[in-house]
């Protein structure tokens, strides 16, 4: 669950380090926002920008980086230090970065297309090591840089260019991917919810792991509405499920819907209604398998869609375990001796 957002130390292991107060004018960069106008990334950078004096961290301390499409521009306009790397192998350079440098703070940022597609081992591999870095993925369920071709996430049937007919591919849930990764923090988003997209991306930040967030986000060029029949403020409040820990699954404009187990299946129910009482509808627990596995596959029409934060636990990180080997190797042989490792064994010398 949520932890007290602390300053970080500086490497040396001197203590907390005093900074300045930061505002989300620091963090934004002098170079021209270029994405296509409407665009839902301008809401994620802006709400980016906001939480980042939060973590308590010098911007020399931050990093983004990112992969290919339009998601991968969003290194240019923080104004803190960022890869804009190779197509899907954002989390690999991470991991890279995390394990030389663990105390910096690391922000991956992804689409549907660059994360799942060719970038969908590296994703699932960064998660199952928990590696302690962020992965915010845009998902719009179109390759939009490349002009609207199908992504793993557009749905069964949908017209583009690359599926004149409609594609025959069923779309990948990526919160059931990363859940499946064993990611130690999962959670989703909507890029017009600002404040609430806030209060994830807080809860990311704070988190010590592999952090997974999806952020549900438009593409009006390529793929307008794409997620307008249960995000638009008319009808959000009966199609999206508002996820809090240790509180009953009730949603819609007056409160009266809920979500039960009917044996091992999820229901909607009418509080109210046949002796339904608040007390029937499942309580939203961040550290329950079970239940997490269910909010990963319910969706709308058939469910409300989740939003809020699926799954958090706490286990330990990649560098930690890296960095707790390194020393016990260390003390078991002693340091290592780079020239003599090269020139052990079979060698000669070419003249």
């Amino acid at each position: 669950m949520t932890e007290p957002i602390t300053k970080p130390t500086n490497g040396n292991g001197a203590g907390a380090i005093e900074l300045p107060q930061l505002t989300r004018k620091d963090f934004v960069s002098d170079q021209e926002v270029r994405w296509c106008p409407g665009c839902g990334d301008y809401s994620i950078l802006a709400q980016t920008q906001k939480v980042m004096p939060d973590f308590g961290y010098p911007k020399e301390n931050i990093v983004f980086i990112s992969g290919i499409g339009c998601a991968g521009r969003l290194p240019y306009y923080m104004n803190t230090f960022g890869f804009h790397t190779i197509h899907g192998r954002a989390p690999a350079i991470a991991t890279g970065l995390k394990a030389a440098r663990p105390d910096l703070m690391v922000w991956v940022i992804t689409g549907d297309g660059d994360a799942l597609s060719i970038g969908g081992n590296h994703l699932i591999h960064t998660l199952r090591r928990n590696v302690d870095i962020r992965i915010i993925m845009f998902n719009n369920r179109i390759y939009g840089l490349t002009k609207g071709q199908a992504s793993p996430t557009s749905e069964l049937g949908k017209v583009t260019k690359s599926s004149p007919f409609g594609t025959i591919d069923f779309p990948i849930s990526p919160l059931a991917i990363a859940l499946a990764a064993e990611s130690s923090f999962i959670a989703r988003s909507v890029d017009t919810h600002t404040e609430h997209m806030q209060r994830t991306l807080e809860r990311a930040g704070v988190h010590k792991g592999a952090a997974f967030v999806e952020v549900l986000q438009n593409c009006n060029i390529f793929n307008d509405g794409a997620h307008r029949e249960f995000t638009d403020r008319e009808v959000r409040d009966d199609r999206t499920l508002v996820l809090e820990h240790g509180k009953p699954m009730i949603f819609g404009k007056d409160r009266d819907k809920g979500i039960r187990l009917n044996g091992h299946q999820p229901e909607i129910v009418t509080i109210g209604q046949d002796g339904i009482t608040e007390a029937d509808i499942l309580v939203h627990d961040e550290t329950d398998p079970l239940i997490a596995f269910m909010l990963a596959h319910i969706y709308w029409p058939e469910f409300p869609v989740p939003v809020g934060v699926i799954r958090d636990i706490s286990r330990p990180t990649h560098d930690q375990m890296l960095n707790d080997q390194i020393s016990q190797a260390i003390a078991a042989r002693g340091k290592g001796n780079l020239s003599k490792l090269l020139n052990a064994g079979e060698t000669w010398t070419v003249e």
